[in-house]
This record gives structure tokens, C-alpha cells and sequence, in this order.
């Protein structure tokens, strides 16, 4: 943020944008590490139970596409227009994606 000569630019809003530029950032490497690692449980163990796939080839594939899910997730964050709604989706899909795997599990820790 640079000011026109002549002109100061106020700190506060310097700040706020800086914060939200970390928060995002914060959100983005650990909310979508979180939210994919929680995705390849889940879709892991609905491959096995669903799809019939052996434990190897699910964690496999799973694992796989959860470094997708993660570099969408980091790119959606900062593409996003709300910080508010970025914290949202990746903490309700996080928490949905471990009750998700939780209940595919049985239950069991």
C-alpha cells in the first residue's frame, strides 16, 4: 500500500490488512492441512467399506487426492472475499470430515 506524494497512509488500516493477510495465511496452511488430512481418513475408510477397496489401495488413493484437496483449499482461502467465511468452511469441514471418519470407523477412537 503506497500513498500518492504528499499523502500519509493511517497505520491502522495498514495493520488490519496485514493481520488478515496473516490470518488467511495462518487459515490456509494449517486449516487446509487439517481439513485435508481429515478428508484422507474419511475418504480413505469410506473406500474401504463402500468401494470394497483393499486398506493399501484406499490409504493410497486417498492420500493422494488429499494434496489436491489441500492446494484448493489454500488457493481458496486468499481467493475467498470473507475471512470470516474462509474460517467457516474450513473449520465446519474439518469437524465434519472427523465425525465423518469417526463414524466410518465404528466409532472408536
Amino acid at each position: 500500500m503506497s500513498a500518492p506524494a504528499g499523502k500519509q497512509v493511517p497505520l491502522a488500516p495498514m495493520w488490519r490488512y496485514r493481520g488478515e493477510v496473516l490470518l488467511r495465511a495462518v487459515l490456509a496452511l494449517g486449516g487446509g492441512y487439517a481439513l485435508s488430512a481429515a478428508w484422507a481418513a474419511a475418504a480413505g475408510l469410506a473406500a474401504v467399506q463402500w468401494l470394497s477397496l483393499s486398506r493399501m489401495d484406499a490409504v493410497m488413493w486417498s492420500t493422494v487426492l488429499s494434496f489436491v484437496v489441500y492446494a484448493v483449499v489454500v488457493l481458496w482461502a486468499f481467493a475467498c472475499g470473507s475471512t470470516r467465511k474462509v474460517c467457516a468452511v474450513i473449520g465446519g469441514g474439518t469437524a465434519l470430515l472427523v465425525a465423518a471418519a469417526w463414524l466410518l470407523s465404528g466409532g472408536q477412537a
